[in-house]
């Protein structure tokens, strides 16, 4: 997809997520084919503005419609991040097992929920409604993530 259409994309979901006018946010298109992301963004919480990144030269996924739903719903979902962010570092001591877990499981969850909620929208409002699957190619089968585990029977 050329610039414009990315532009025009952005520009949609801002107004259908309801980002703006609440936050200042605006794409700029990573064209650095070593930036290991898709997507990603650059927030200051304070001024309430943020940057999407997008990687258009070396992308991950092939929808860069999904990518853009989810980064702008990390920003919808950032004021539960932070505060849940704040929880473990309160509640546990910085570098212990406990707070790895909870870290771990929290971001887990975040993208979890972050990614269902970006296949809903796209589903709904989705111009491509086609899902993304480069994770998947990437990563390890079923039968190799159990290979050399001991059988339960």
């Amino acid at each position: 997809m050329d610039k414009q259409g990315l532009l025009a994309l952005f520009e949609k979901y801002i107004r259908k997520l309801r980002v703006t006018p609440e936050w200042d946010i605006k794409l700029e298109l990573v064209e650095d084919p070593t930036w290991p992301k898709t997507g990603d963004f650059k927030i200051d919480c304070d001024d309430r503005k943020a940057i999407l990144l997008l990687n258009t030269v070396n992308p991950k996924q092939e929808n860069l419609e999904e990518v853009i739903i989810h980064e702008l719903m990390h920003i919808k979902m950032y004021p539960l991040d932070q505060v849940t962010e704040s929880l473990i570092k309160n509640c546990f001591e910085e570098g212990s097992a406990a707070s790895r877990f909870a870290y771990q499981q929290f971001f887990t969850a975040l993208e979890q929920t972050v990614e269902e909620l970006a296949k809903c929208f796209l589903l709904e409002y989705g111009e491509n409604k086609e899902f993304s699957y480069g994770r998947c190619s990437r990563g390890k089968s079923f039968n190799d993530l159990y290979e050399g585990l001991d059988s339960i029977e």
